[in-house]
């Protein structure tokens, strides 16, 4: 064979090669993906058809909305990957949020404390519901459920009534833009900066959602822990007799459920710059967060999805309630929706189930 065949015969190769990659990268997004495309075009009916078109107030008020729901929504993914759901999310969020109301305001020393405070106590939370499912070998539902009712009462001894408060600036500047951001603590020449100008109209709260991303959920994925994770979801059996740390990945995982959860309510209690034990709202956010997780592709089978396709399930949930909005549906309607974007989900992921020739595989 000359040279220049086997450069022709090597080239096709990895063609192929290049081209059954991208295919099975595809196949394995193809939850985000299309959960991602919903999202745009439900966004772009939305921004078609509001009355004051398309304006930076408007996306940062939509950022606010989507914020809370998208950090639930994470903390509902680990416990999922696992094959379980995690019940306590929406009261870990509320007992931070009133954490957030007594110990957020004052000096910058006592904001600090008051901010470490909500994150610790959410990771504490998580690490509770670990231990439980660990050791006291309760199914993760069970375990959470109970757990949730103590969270909310723990809540409801710190705020009996709405009320509290959170320092101003603080809240100003984490629900706003760049520019606002910038502003308000005098950074790069109070937001004025050529170069800062780019980026000035982008909402904090999703720049803080990128980071939060980028430095938490991707490196955990990469970890031993994390692989773990996904292994555990897949077959627990299997990873167990590969030597995998099981006990140390759901103890982590649930403490990082704990963790975004807390972020979420420390947020919402900046966002409203009060704290609030609701009861009927903690449940809300804990089953629209199961919604948001099903809606980005993560199968309540675990093993397969990724926090990602959980942050836009949760952003296609809040575009639903943006286009209710709009266009002054009634608001009893948007459970209804909400439902049949969700079954639809679910569907679309059982789709795999008829393609198995062995359909005992889906316990594996």
């Amino acid at each position: 064979m000359s040279d220049a065949v086997l450069d022709r015969t090597v080239a096709a190769a990895r063609r192929r090669s290049r081209r059954a990659g991208l295919g099975l990268k595809l196949r394995q997004n193809a939850g985000i993906l299309g959960a991602l495309a919903l999202f745009i075009a439900l966004y772009l009916f939305y921004q078609a058809n509001h009355p004051r078109g398309f304006t930076g107030q408007i996306l940062i008020q939509n950022a606010n909305e989507a914020f809370a729901l998208a950090l639930v929504s994470m903390a509902q993914t680990v416990p999922v990957l696992m094959a379980g759901l995690d019940l306590s999310v929406g009261a870990v969020m509320t007992l931070c949020g009133c954490i957030a109301s007594h110990l957020v305001n004052g000096s910058p020393g006592e904001i600090a404390f008051g901010l470490a405070a909500c994150i610790a106590a959410g990771a504490a939370c998580g690490f509770v519901n670990g231990c439980i499912v660990v050791y006291g070998r309760i199914q993760p539902i069970i375990a959470t459920l109970a757990t949730s009712a103590i969270y909310m009462g723990f809540a409801l001894i710190l705020r009996p009534t709405p009320g509290g408060k959170v320092h101003e600036d603080l809240s100003w500047a984490m629900t706003n833009d760049v520019r606002e951001f910038a502003a308000t603590f005098g950074l790069f020449d109070g937001g004025d900066a050529a170069w800062l100008q780019p980026v000035a109209w982008i909402p904090v709260p999703l720049i803080l959602l990128a980071i939060i991303v980028l430095v938490v959920w991707v490196p955990f994925t990469r970890t031993v822990t994390g692989r773990t994770v996904y292994a555990i979801g897949s077959s627990e059996g299997a990873a167990y007799m590969s030597g995998l740390p099981i006990h140390r990945a759901k103890l982590a995982a649930f403490t990082l459920a704990g963790l975004f959860a807390g972020l979420g309510g420390l947020f919402l209690a900046l966002q409203t710059s009060s704290g609030n034990a609701d009861i009927p709202q903690a449940g809300a956010y804990t089953l629209n967060s199961i919604a948001a997780v099903v809606i980005g592709g993560t199968s309540l089978l675990g093993g397969t999805g990724s926090a990602i396709g959980s942050v836009i399930g949760a952003f296609v949930l809040r575009t639903i309630s943006f286009n209710f909005r709009i266009f002054d549906i009634a608001p009893l309607l948007q459970p209804l929706f909400e439902g049949i974007v969700l079954l639809a989900a679910v569907s679309l992921g059982g789709l795999k189930l008829l393609r198995l020739r062995n359909k005992l595989e889906v316990f594996r």
